[in-house]
């Protein structure tokens, strides 16, 4: 009886993680479609990292725009560009550029084009808790790499559960680093210049910077 009793309990136990996964993956659908829908994104956010083991703690705000897979990127003083093909990282204070191949400068990173969609491949879903936000209610999912070898312990992504947007985004590393991303502002749909995901490398080379082509 006790062992048939243990037995019943790790299916239903079983049968609710399984559950969980299903809504968490139906809200990230939900997301993904929405984020689809629009034909460019404009998003202003914060950035903070921190380990209180070894006293660290930095945090700076930054914005980018995405059409589709291009994106336009301003971060840490530095501007980087996607135009489909090539990534352009521009960066005054050096007065340098780098001319970069897409696959070599994305490998094994979250890029500003996959920011509001990484969650898509690599990882178990979980549903996590319901929180208010200033007013908002934030329904958190919990992210965790199928890969063993990742240095990614969790992430928590938290998503309006009104408006389908992404509001936050809290990664834990394995070596106890904590990054949090929080979207200030989401716009959609906004009015933007045909040249904006375009790079000229003469207007550069005038202004006497530095490029290097990868």
């Amino acid at each position: 009886m006790k062992q048939f009793l243990v037995i019943v309990m790790m299916i239903v136990s079983f049968a609710g993680i399984s559950q969980n996964s299903g809504k968490a993956k139906a809200l990230l659908d939900e997301v993904y479609n929405k984020v689809n829908s629009y034909d460019n994104i404009f998003v202003d956010f914060k950035y903070a990292l921190s380990n209180t083991k070894e006293n660290i703690y930095q945090e700076t705000r930054g914005d980018v725009t995405i059409q589709k897979n291009k994106y336009y990127f301003n971060y840490l003083g530095a501007t980087q560009i996607y135009d489909g093909k090539k990534i352009y990282t521009i960066v005054p204070e050096n007065e340098e550029v780098t001319i970069e191949n897409k696959d070599e400068a994305e490998e094994g990173t979250i890029t500003p084009s996959k920011m509001l969609t990484f969650y898509r491949n690599g990882y178990n879903y979980d549903w996590d808790i319901l929180q208010n936000v200033k007013g908002r209610q934030i329904q958190y999912v919990e992210l965790t790499p199928i890969d063993s070898n990742s240095e990614i312990k969790q992430i928590l992504l938290g998503i309006d559960a009104k408006t389908k947007h992404i509001y936050n985004l809290i990664e834990t590393g394995k070596n106890g680093t904590k990054t949090t991303i929080t979207v200030n502002s989401f716009k959609t749909n906004q009015p933007i210049s045909k040249t904006l995901f375009t790079f000229d490398a003469k207007k550069y080379e005038d202004d006497g910077y530095y490029i290097i082509r990868n």
